[in-house]
């Protein structure tokens, strides 16, 4: 049996409708992972060479400040692509920690092998092209929900995406996430 294999069909051909066969090409490049709570996906100082896909759980990236806190830059729900992006196209060290906040399930898919695959189909390469302009629009959207909302709707956004979101992340990484204190939390919590 093929895990997620529907799923993913269906969330690629929301970017760019694809062809069973080119879909089946990437599908046999990614590996299928189960990450256990707590473990990291990619630490910091690692030149990153794949691209993950989340499939159940919740994954968070997060820096550390040179006072040694924390901050969780964002939170990956099921049927999102994530990576360090930056230090991937840049081939540099990150400064970005990928750690599994639930039990995941994801696929990872080497990154020189899926631009080599895209060098040689059409198909692919404009699936690329769709994708990295999904990443520009996500990142857009992100800025100005952090921008525009004020903590207690961002808490509410973030609880609408990620269900059971209260009893499955730390106070403080939700928190973090929403660019606010545990305490100021705790309140938006108490009002609700």
């Amino acid at each position: 049996m093929k895990p997620y294999y529907k799923e993913a069909f269906d969330f690629i051909n929301t970017f760019q409708p694809v062809p069973k066969p080119v879909y089946d090409t990437l599908y046999k490049i990614a590996s299928y992972k189960e990450i256990k709570q707590g473990e990291k996906l990619l630490d910091l100082g690692v030149v990153p060479q794949k691209i993950y896909f989340i499939a159940s759980g919740v994954i968070r990236s997060y820096i550390l400040l040179t006072s040694g806190k924390e901050v969780t830059t964002a939170l990956y729900n099921p049927l999102m692509f994530f990576a360090s992006f930056r230090a991937l196209l840049k081939k540099e060290p990150t400064n970005l920690i990928f750690e599994a906040l639930t039990d995941c399930h994801v696929f990872e898919i080497d990154f020189g092998v899926f631009y080599n695959l895209c060098k040689k189909d059409i198909n692919l390469m404009t699936l690329y092209s769709k994708f990295l302009g999904y990443l520009i629009l996500r990142s857009e959207a992100r800025f100005i929900e952090m921008s525009s909302n004020d903590a207690k709707e961002r808490y509410l956004l973030l609880r609408e995406r990620i269900p059971n979101l209260d009893n499955t992340i730390a106070q403080y990484q939700i928190a973090s996430s929403l660019g606010i204190t545990p305490v100021q939390l705790s309140r938006i919590r108490a009002k609700l």
